[in-house]
């Protein structure tokens, strides 16, 4: 067994300024109750009782609401059994939850929150001989899979929600997933369970098969052992008459994993908590079984003219014994095709038009071999009468976007504007194989019946389709819709002998229809599971027994009283029909909280808080528009702290699915606040920078004295609340000027926007840039204002204070300036991504109209607008050769969101000899004005660490650090100790015939 891998610290814990522990409140304020008081004191948890945490707790991804007594978040195992101890004696149920992704509102209810999912997150131990790991059930699955992968090994319950989805939540709702064909569920995968019960007895759950083992077990633990097993034996005879004989079958109480009379699978306690949705125990450690890392696969997709016709052919295509078989859609095609981040791989997959697709994997140790699989998959598509309906990905470049397509199929189907959602009710019913056809096609009328569609996705191999009917829950006739609906299709269910439960569990949606799925005798073996291990009731209560009813609309997120509050926005929301409409595009699925890819969330990454993910953040803008959180929540303190640590990335803008824009909403809400509370001095000297930078860059020399003299940084923290850790931005000694146009037009011309920081701080970026582009064969204007006065500003810093009456007034500027130029076709280029993407987004939203949609269009970063015109062979740069030395590239988190850091590569690729790799990191953790402010000076530094500050101080003395953000290049030189640069300056050194400006 190898060493135990401890959980990580988190920023939060360096960062006390703003997030509070367990024993710190509020100055002023007191514990609500003995339960919270009695938790300070006696845990070292995080102990979170106010009402924004509450509410935070308050949902998960179905369409429930219950508000929490409180939540603990667990530093230790001591933690979780010290709060159960007091949430015993204060007679207060008790909830474990993990990523909180559950769909049918499995982790909401009016209990005590126990989160595992910030500090229990270890690899415990791992057998890479015998291929078993322990782990605490906070670690993610991808988390894991990390973990496991320099071992060839992986756990193959591949969830959709891996990046976010926690050990102790997969077995707690029996999770399947993708390839459940070849490797089964949860259930099927895992060996044991260490739990804690309702009276604080712990044991370790496993096989009681035994005798000698079992001799030597706890009396208590055998008592209850010996009580499941004489339960099983007397509904043996119930269970297979009942239990439906399909694979995805999650609902209930797993007692068939009792069976004594199965040598291939013995009879196992663990196996019966698998599945239990936290109504038995807390699963303090899991014992899983390991797989083999799959050395090739590849990927078919195949094409349909009708959705059923997809459905005919799932049985044929499933006897080529694929590793999966997943159904996207029409309707999930036609959504993706809508959404930045998919667009490109929709037209890369998806020919013409099909009403469904289906992709199928093949999965081993040769490529050929499963190669010759994808030619009998083209071969049968072909006798079934589907030429050419297969699109083949070969590469694991292209089956990661194929599949990143469909593990986002639910947010992308939640993506549909208006009150009409995707409802999760009966999502998972799974049905025989060989029925699906006509299931799926009885389904639908039953939804055209009640005046509504469905969408369709996912385990097309397993039987278990994805479904949602489209309805309005705000509307009074939609919760019986909901019902009604349900009820029929369990009908149809249960007419095919399938589950009402194929994948996503109980819950508040299916509990209350078990008696109907497997009869009365059954629902009172389950009250006696119940009762044996949580005789009181304290664990998730009204989940798999006693259950509430599914359509009771005063435990729903959204229902008929739900209003919202009329708000005079400051941005224009029209696009979503208003800004609640907006922050109510967030489904709760928690895509925001993946912890190594792309952009989002840098905040939650470094420090595991909810309060600081997207999601956390859209609940308590959610709640405090609709009133729940109080009076001037909205405008409260308790949101500023809530928003504080969102670093505008615009992550979430790109990469969120439905398309949450925190960062715009930062802005609206940061608006409203200062109106209410007036602005900080540190506020308007950020802000306001463009417009006496003008005024005070003669003195920039003594600006500058600021990190030299002792003592002057830490009376600039005390004064304006800046870092004294943080150096300040040099003042150049030769800012740049405003000219003359520059060169002659022998291939066009440009607009070159000169923002403020690298006009009065970096003003050599400048001058490199219209070397680039005068050596390019362009004539470089200017963009300056019309009356000659102070240089153009696109209103940035004023944004980042929520100042939007000043941003509007410098976008209108700016726009007056540069509109000339652009309805006569010349491009705007800028080197700031955040100053110049501000034209293709904010001026959208401050000044809506044609002229701010045709600068969006010609607005273009600079190296965008120079990859443009030499892959079109309009410009050509002569360039001297790297000789061998690597460049290593930062892209600007606003870049990414745009989807530009590709430009840069490319662009760099065109240096002779140029090695180029891009730094596969979140965001560098400045963020503009973020990491200068005092209280947020440990997270800005941690969110680096999390990617850019380790890969740069890896890199050898000859590697060209580039980064186009000046946020990033800072951050660079304070982090790591190097000077990072602007792709300019790279580009112009590298210029044959170099006209140094």
């Amino acid at each position: 067994m190898s060493e135990p891998t401890l959980a990580p610290e988190r920023a939060a814990d360096t960062d006390t300024s703003r997030t509070p522990r367990s024993d710190k409140r509020a100055p002023g304020s007191q514990p609500h109750s003995s339960l919270e008081r009695r938790l300070r004191s006696e845990l070292q948890a995080e102990v979170l009782f106010d009402d924004f945490s509450r509410g935070r707790y308050s949902t998960d991804a179905s369409i429930y609401q219950m508000r929490p007594h409180g939540v603990v978040v667990p530093r230790t195992q001591a933690d979780i059994v010290g709060a159960l101890e007091i949430a015993r004696g204060e007679g207060v149920p008790v909830l474990p939850r993990g990523g909180g992704t559950s769909q049918n509102g499995q982790t909401v209810n009016e209990a005590l929150v126990l989160d595992a999912s910030k500090y229990l997150d270890s690899l415990v131990s791992l057998d890479v001989e015998n291929r078993v790991a322990v782990v605490e059930p906070g670690i993610t699955l991808d988390a894991l899979n990390k973990k496991l992968a320099p071992h060839g090994l992986m756990y193959p319950v591949d969830v959709s929600t891996s990046a976010r989805a926690t050990l102790g939540g997969m077995a707690g709702n029996n999770s399947c997933g993708t390839r459940s064909l070849r490797y089964g569920n949860m259930v099927h995968n895992v060996r044991a369970l260490d739990a804690v019960l309702a009276d604080g007895s712990a044991y370790h759950f496993g096989r009681i098969d035994d005798a000698d083992a079992m001799a030597k077990a706890a009396p208590a633990y055998r008592a209850i052992a010996e009580k499941m097993s004489a339960l099983y034996a007397r509904e043996a005879n119930e269970l297979a008459r009942h239990f439906p004989d399909v694979n995805r079958r999650v609902g209930g109480y797993n007692l068939n994993e009792l069976d004594p009379n199965k040598p291939e699978r013995p009879p196992n306690l663990a196996r019966l908590l698998v599945g239990s949705e936290g109504t038995l125990g807390f699963f303090q450690q899991i014992e899983i079984d390991l797989q083999p890392t799959v050395q090739h696969k590849v990927l078919g997709v195949c094409h349909f003219p009708t959705f059923r016709a997809a459905m005919e052919a799932a049985k044929p295509i499933v006897g080529l014994k694929p590793a999966a078989v997943e159904l996207v859609d029409a309707k999930l095609i036609e959504l993706g095709r809508e959404i930045d981040i998919f667009r490109p791989v929709m037209e890369r997959y998806i020919r013409g038009a099909p009403q469904a697709v289906l992709l199928v994997e093949f999965a081993g140790e040769h490529f050929d071999e499963q190669k010759a699989h994808l030619a009998e998959l083209v071969e049968l598509m072909g006798d079934m009468g589907y030429p050419d309906g297969v699109v083949e990905a070969l590469t694991p470049a292209q089956q990661t976007e194929l599949w990143g397509v469909r593990k986002a199929g639910l947010n992308i189907m939640m993506s549909m504007k208006g009150d009409g959602k995707p409802v999760s009710f009966i999502e998972d019913c799974a049905v025989p194989l060989a029925d699906l056809p006509d299931y799926t096609e009885r389904l639908t009328e039953v939804f055209h019946k009640h005046g509504t569609e469905g969408t369709w996705y996912a385990h097309a191999s397993e039987g278990c389709l994805h479904v949602r009917p489209i309805i309005n829950l705000k509307d009074p006739g939609g919760a019986p819709k909901m019902r009604a609906i349900a009820e029929e299709a369990f009908a149809l269910v249960r007419e095919y002998k399938g589950s009402h439960s194929g994948e996503h569990g109980d819950g508040i949606s299916r509990s209350e229809f078990h008696e109907a799925m497997y009869g009365k005798r059954l629902i009172t073996a389950f009250n006696e599971v119940k009762q044996t291990f949580d005789p009181d009731g304290l664990f998730n209560p009204h989940k798999i027994v006693n259950p509430l009813r599914m359509d009771d609309t005063r435990i729903m997120r959204f229902n008929p009283e739900y209003k919202t509050i009329p708000v005079k926005t400051a941005l224009d929301w029209s696009a979503h029909g208003s800004f609640a409409s907006a922050v109510e595009m967030c489904n709760n699925n928690g895509a925001c909280r993946k912890f190594d890819a792309a952009v989002m969330c840098p905040s939650y990454r470094a420090t595991k808080n909810e309060r600081d993910v997207t999601r956390g953040r859209a609940n308590s803008l959610r709640l405090a528009l609709s009133g729940q959180l109080g009076e001037d929540a909205l405008t409260s303190h308790e949101m500023y702290d809530t928003l504080s640590k969102c670093v505008s990335c615009k992550g979430c803008k790109r990469e969120c699915p439905t398309g949450v824009d925190m960062a715009k909403m930062k802005v609206e809400f940061l608006h409203h606040y200062h109106e209410r509370h007036g602005r900080s001095l540190r506020d308007k000297v950020i802000a306001h920078l463009p417009r006496y930078a003008p005024k005070i860059a003669w003195m920039g020399w003594l600006l500058n004295l600021r990190d030299r003299i002792p003592g002057l940084a830490k009376l600039s923290e005390k004064i304006i609340g800046v870092s004294a850790r943080r150096p300040l931005p040099v003042w150049h000694a030769r800012p740049f000027r405003d000219t003359a146009s520059i060169g002659e037009a022998t291939v066009g011309e440009v607009v070159l926007f000169a923002d403020t920081f690298n006009r009065w701080q970096e003003a050599d970026n400048l001058r490199a840039a219209i070397d680039v582009l005068v050596a390019a064969g362009y004539q470089v204007h200017i963009a300056q204002p019309d009356n000659g006065g102070r240089p153009l500003c696109c209103g940035r810093t004023y944004l980042s204070s929520g100042d939007t009456d000043n941003a509007r007034a410098e976008a209108e500027r700016t726009m007056g300036a540069v509109m000339p130029y652009v309805r006569r076709g010349v491009p705007v280029v800028g080197l700031e991504p955040s100053c110049l993407l501000t034209m293709r987004d904010e001026f959208r939203s401050l000044l809506p109209g044609a002229d701010a949609d045709r600068l969006a269009d010609n607005a273009l970063l600079f190296e965008e607008f120079l990859e443009r015109e030499c892959a079109a062979e309009r410009a050509q740069l002569e360039l001297n050769g790297l000789n061998g030395e690597r460049v290593l590239l930062h892209g600007h988190c606003h870049q990414k969101a745009f989807n530009a850091v590709s430009d840069i590569e490319r662009l760099l690729r065109r240096i002779p000899d140029a090695e180029v790799e891009t730094i596969g990191s979140t965001c560098c953790g400045m963020a503009g004005a973020f990491g200068y402010q005092a209280e947020n000076y440990d997270t800005s530094m941690a969110i680096g660490e999390l990617g850019v500050l380790p890969a740069v101080r890896k890199a050898g003395d000859n590697v060209h650090i580039v980064a186009d953000g000046t946020s990033c290049r800072h951050q660079i030189r304070d982090g790591a100790a190097r000077e990072a640069e602007h792709v300019a300056v790279l580009l112009a050194r590298q210029l044959k015939r170099h006209a140094a400006r």
